[in-house]
């Protein structure tokens, strides 16, 4: 996927190229460019999260709790997965919903008397995606993310448009995604090394 990239919080705004490589269940490669040349890269697989960055030369190595933190919902990789392919973060076939219908979308609100409520907003044509919103009552958080645009591919459908939005007790961030081109069933490479002299970062 080669995408265009609008990264907004109350202190900055940046504008972004972004190629995402995905192998189906096993990693996403995501590379970051600014004027054609790469600023940032970020390797996930289903153990881990890595990162580096030019401008501060640093980089990261750990769990999904640093993208979890940044996103402002707990995260693993096939909830990033899903969220980049337009599908529910979570197994539908595995919770418990009530139901509602209005206006051509189903809205489903998980069942659940816990800390973490789960709404997901389904086109009542096709059955796709069109917003899924989570909220964490006590940590004062919540995502919401929007997909539009929908294109039909012989592999699958999928939202050209992905508008992501985290609200937190630190600030709100909005994400806009646009996919330019998307191709399927390439050979893929996935060449990801952090540079020598760069300093490692630690997120509690």
């Amino acid at each position: 996927i080669k995408a265009s990239v609008q990264y907004a919080t109350e202190k900055q705004n940046q504008n972004v190229t972004a190629e995402i490589k995905l192998k189906k269940d096993e990693q996403i490669l995501v590379s970051i460019r600014f004027l054609g040349i790469t600023m940032a890269k970020a390797s996930i697989t289903p153990t881990s999260v890595s990162y580096y960055e030019k401008i501060k030369g640093t980089y990261y190595e750990g769990d999904f709790s640093a993208l979890s933190l940044l996103l402002g919902t707990d995260l693993d990789f096939d909830k990033v997965q899903n969220l980049l392919l337009g599908r529910a973060i979570d197994n539908l076939k595995k919770g418990k919903y009530t139901e509602t219908f209005a206006d051509q979308v189903y809205r489903l609100d998980e069942e659940s008397d816990g800390n973490t409520k789960k709404s997901f907003y389904i086109d009542g044509n096709n059955f796709s995606i069109n917003k899924q919103e989570i909220t964490q009552t006590k940590e004062e958080r919540m995502i919401q993310v929007v997909y539009s645009n929908k294109k039909e591919f012989k592999e699958m459908t999928l939202p050209l448009a992905l508008n992501i939005d985290s609200y937190q007790k630190k600030g709100k961030a909005e994400i806009n995604i646009e996919y330019n081109s998307v191709s399927f069933n390439e050979e893929l490479s996935f060449p990801y090394s952090v540079p020598n002299d760069y300093k490692r970062i630690i997120i509690k």
